[in-house]
């Protein structure tokens, strides 16, 4: 079980799609235009063959306070940040902590996912990994963390995605 989790409004659900669809038997090499998505209320459970079926389960932002529940069959986490909104800054940075912190979490591996860069206003990788102190974040945390910046509405950055959860497969831990 992978946790795809973040804020709301970050593009969770339309990763997710995004992905789904670069998974189907059809592999497509034009994602075409980006599907209608709605907020998360709750959870969704998604599919996807990679090598071998995983499912993933996107939280609804709203839900922030009760992810630790969903805490205990994961194997990874998908950790996702509006690259372009600073106001969620200083928010997403403490729930990513928090996520780090999380005992049961100790041994899962984390993506995380600066989205939305095909945006003008949004804030570049080095923007990001300084406000966010990465560097210190990684040599702290117990986990291993990979940072991917993404679009999910052009696709870009979606390709390192799933080469992170191919890895993920063949890594016994």
């Amino acid at each position: 079980m992978y946790l795809l989790l973040g804020a709301s409004g970050v593009g969770k659900t339309l990763l997710v799609k995004r992905l789904q669809k670069l998974c189907s038997k059809d592999g497509p090499r034009d994602l075409g235009e980006p599907p209608p998505t709605l907020p998360t209320v709750g959870t969704n459970l998604t599919d996807l063959s990679i090598q071998k079926k995983i499912t993933i389960r996107e939280l609804g932002g709203c839900m922030g306070p009760i992810w630790s529940s969903f805490y205990g069959d994961c194997s990874s986490v998908l950790f996702m940040i509006d690259a372009a909104n600073p106001t969620q800054i200083a928010a997403s940075c403490v729930q990513l902590l928090s996520v780090l912190s999380a005992e049961q979490l100790a041994s899962a591996a984390v993506l995380i996912l600066f989205n939305k860069i095909d945006l003008p206003c949004y804030m570049s990788l080095v923007e990001m990994k300084s406000l966010f102190r990465i560097p210190e974040i990684i040599s702290c945390a117990k986990q291993p963390i990979t940072v991917v910046e993404t679009s999910a509405r052009e696709g870009t950055g979606l390709p390192d995605v799933l080469r992170w959860l191919r890895s993920t497969l063949q890594d016994p831990s």
